[in-house]
């Protein structure tokens, strides 16, 4: 089996592998026995990691995969309050757990559950995200927040949706409200991210298994009300049917452009699960989407690999740019060997993306993650208001169990001193 396609059957079945209550990562291939009822775990892609579990404060005592995090600015007097998401379960079932800080991080407490009663979404629940709405969408007020998720996999047969929840009150209960895509047949529909275009319309981006022609595809769809979905069109899907554009995070700028960060896996060598990024003016029209975008690289070479997340920080010092803060799951090498601050690191950039790239320390510390569906898998960054530091949540094996870590740390250095390569269009590299 290629690395590409293990790297996604590792992303499906560790949430797979929990939800049937196994301990080993492939579950349809391995027949391993079933833990306790009630009591899933995260599965490794392989067995659990000797190395110790990440810095930084454990969000929740048992697993919590995939984490998210915002900081409400549009809900009044909640107003600088952190939330932060989770997938966790409850016996074999799904479950979006939301954790709120009210002192800037330093601690959480769990105050909502995204419970899906179908009970064939919540068996194959993954991959969730959360939002908050920064202007009104049809009747969604500014400040609505949304929580979505890859649901259904599971299933014999499944179809696969991508099912969008609201929140009114601060997180604390949650109703459905739409699913942005519906698979036509078993392929799958993975990581919606959510943004909100210069039109005013809001957009669910996501990967994209089900088109025959594309080993999986990124692709964006829109609504004005946010209940009805339309005009879903390809935003990275590459020429050579083997490449895998995935995890697409998107960020709009203060200055209007809107900016995505994805991986692009293929069948091997040194560039697989490479990050990428690509811009756009309205958050709508990315382009030609069989340009596979730009590499972020430092100045001697080292880039990411896999499972990136975007955020953007004001500067402290006022300048207009602020700085873009990047993170993937590996820090590899210019010859594509693992660089020693692997998990350690941010990559930041003072230019909108363009130029070099520089390294900062990162809040928490994962020690040498592997490739697999748990360290330092999509952590996302979340900048305080003045740009001065910067909230981390990274996941990490406590024995078997995925559990998520938080920690904030000063986001330091300042000028750039990489470079940033271009992916040549309709090839793999």
């Amino acid at each position: 089996m290629v690395i590409s396609r293990l790297h996604h059957l590792f992303r499906r079945v560790s949430a797979r592998a929990a939800l049937c209550g196994l301990t080993g990562a492939l579950c349809v291939a391995l027949a391993v026995p079933a833990t306790a009822a009630g009591a899933p775990q995260a599965a490794p892609a392989e067995a659990a990691p000797a190395a110790p579990a990440a810095t930084g404060t454990p969000l929740r005592d048992d697993t919590g995969l995939y984490p998210r995090a915002v900081r409400l600015e549009h809900n009044g007097a909640a107003d600088g309050r952190v939330l932060a998401s989770v997938v966790t379960f409850d016996g074999d079932i799904g479950i979006g757990a939301i954790h709120e800080s009210t002192d800037s991080g330093a601690t959480f407490r769990e105050v909502g559950r995204v419970a899906d009663p179908d009970s064939a979404a919540g068996q194959g629940l993954c991959c969730a995200t959360l939002f908050e709405l920064p202007r009104q969408v049809g009747a969604l007020r500014a400040g609505t927040l949304l929580w979505a998720s890859s649901a259904g996999q599971s299933e014999q047969e499944r179809r696969m949706a991508l099912r969008i929840w609201r929140s009114d009150d601060v997180g604390r209960t949650w109703s459905y409200l739409s699913s942005c895509a519906v698979a036509n047949g078993t392929g799958g529909l993975w990581e919606p991210e959510f943004s909100v275009a210069g039109d005013g319309a809001l957009v669910c981006h996501y990967a994209d298994e089900t088109d025959p022609g594309h080993s999986q595809k990124l692709v964006a769809a829109r609504s004005y009300d946010g209940v009805h979905w339309q005009d879903h069109h390809d935003t990275v899907a590459s020429g050579w049917s083997e490449d895998r554009p995935g995890m697409p995070v998107v960020r709009e700028l203060p200055d209007g452009t809107y900016f995505m960060s994805y991986e692009i896996c293929n069948p091997g060598g040194q560039y697989q699960c490479v990050v990428h990024f690509r811009t756009s003016a309205d958050g709508w029209n990315w382009g030609d989407p069989t340009f596979l975008g730009y590499r972020p690289e430092t100045v001697d070479g080292k880039y990411f690999r896999a499972a990136p997340t975007i955020a953007w920080a004001p500067s402290p010092d006022g300048a207009p740019n602020g700085r873009l803060l990047l993170i993937g799951q590996r820090l590899l090498n210019k010859d594509g060997t693992v660089a020693a601050d692997s998990g350690r690191t941010i990559l930041a950039n003072t230019e909108g993306g363009s130029g070099p790239w520089y390294e900062i320390e990162a809040p928490v510390a994962v020690p040498a993650p592997e490739v697999n569906p748990c360290q330092n898998y999509s952590s996302p960054l979340l900048p305080s208001a003045d740009g001065s530091s910067v909230l981390e949540i990274a996941t990490d094996y406590d024995g078997t169990v995925c559990k998520a870590y938080f920690a904030t740390g000063s986001v330091t250095g300042s000028g750039n001193a990489g470079g940033v390569s271009p992916t040549a269009p309709g090839t793999g590299w």
